[in-house]
């Protein structure tokens, strides 16, 4: 794999960046109605968040999997999103960023922040060549998310199904015109460097 592959895309703007994340319901209408996450939703373990639409697509088969009913857009700040990459740890032992596995161990078993690089998806949920990521933010930064880095969430789940039913329905160039615009997220070198990105 090379280091091109692994990019951050993401819809954002000079301030924000928007993640993903699919719920039940009754999570999700309870974090709409907040503009953030409540009770039930727990602070106690690791949530991820993810930029690409279509991997989250892929993941929760177009909202249809059990306990992933509600896909959410999270608008979050720029400075949070950029705070918790600094403090990930990829998820593999990567030599590009740790000299070796016991480096890498000792790092990741206090990290309080998780990176995953997963293979992008197409539109119709084959994988590609390019690398998505995957931010899990365990216990130790989710008040932070929860209380200081969202701007608004957002229930996408009726563009889903609109998406999905032109898929279905074989009309894929339609169904393109209606994804969320991502583009490339620059990142600062040490920043890419750290999480294993270019």
């Amino acid at each position: 794999m090379t280091d091109s592959l692994r990019q951050i895309r993401a819809e954002c703007d000079r301030e924000s960046i928007t993640v993903y994340q699919a719920y039940r319901p009754d999570i999700g209408v309870p974090a709409v109605r907040s503009q953030t996450f409540v009770e039930p939703f727990s602070r106690g373990r690791m949530t991820w968040i993810k930029p690409s639409f279509l991997w989250l697509m892929a993941r929760s088969n177009w909202a249809r999997k059990a306990g992933q009913e509600m896909v959410l857009a999270v608008r979050i700040s720029r400075a949070g999103w950029e705070e918790a990459l600094a403090k990930a740890v990829p998820t593999h032992a990567d030599r590009r960023v740790f000299r070796d596995s016991e480096e890498w161990r000792r790092c990741f078993a206090t990290a309080a922040v998780h990176v995953q690089w997963d293979p992008e998806r197409s539109l119709r949920g084959q994988k590609l060549e390019q690398r998505s990521i995957q931010v899990g933010l365990s216990r130790h930064v989710i008040d932070d998310y929860v209380d200081e880095w969202i701007f608004g969430i957002e229930d996408r789940t009726p563009l889903v199904r609109r998406i999905h039913r032109l898929v279905q329905d074989g009309k894929t160039s339609q169904a393109r015109t209606l994804l969320p615009p991502e583009r490339l997220y620059s990142l600062d070198p040490a920043l890419a460097k750290g999480i294993g990105a270019t």
